[in-house]
């Protein structure tokens, strides 16, 4: 995923936070913006799988945003926010394995019906009888 950071847009602002006067009259806070739909890096079903893991962070147009105002540097946010925005993508393309469904074995069917004839007869030795 070489290419992914050539498919974001970026947009910077004032941020707030550290950094005293310099906050004032630098823009050092970084919006990334990526159209999923529009990527060239990933194939239809890529683009699904990641719109339905990430819709509730995905505005109405289909554009993912993130925003990083954390380092006091332009670049740093740039760079920082990216990082996330791909790790994000990585886990959403992630498809976990199904599981397969299998039967308790005879020894744990037993084993559990045991336990319970023992909890039923301890439960039995303690009530009252005349």
């Amino acid at each position: 995923m070489k290419n992914f950071s050539t498919e974001i847009s970026y947009k910077t602002s004032r941020s707030s936070g550290a950094g005293g006067q310099n906050v004032n009259k630098v823009e050092t806070a970084v919006t990334a913006i990526w159209n999923i739909m529009e990527s060239q890096l990933f194939s239809f079903d890529e683009k699904l799988r990641i719109s339905e893991k990430l819709k509730n962070k995905i505005n109405s147009e289909g554009l993912l945003q993130m925003t990083s105002s954390e380092s006091r540097t332009q670049f740093q946010n740039k760079k920082i926010v990216t990082e996330r925005m791909l790790e994000l993508v990585e886990k959403s393309l992630f498809v976990p394995k199904k599981r397969l469904a299998t039967k308790p074995s005879r020894s744990q069917i037993q084993k559990r019906i045991d336990n319970k004839k023992k909890l039923s007869e301890k439960k039995d030795n303690r009530k009252f009888r005349f």
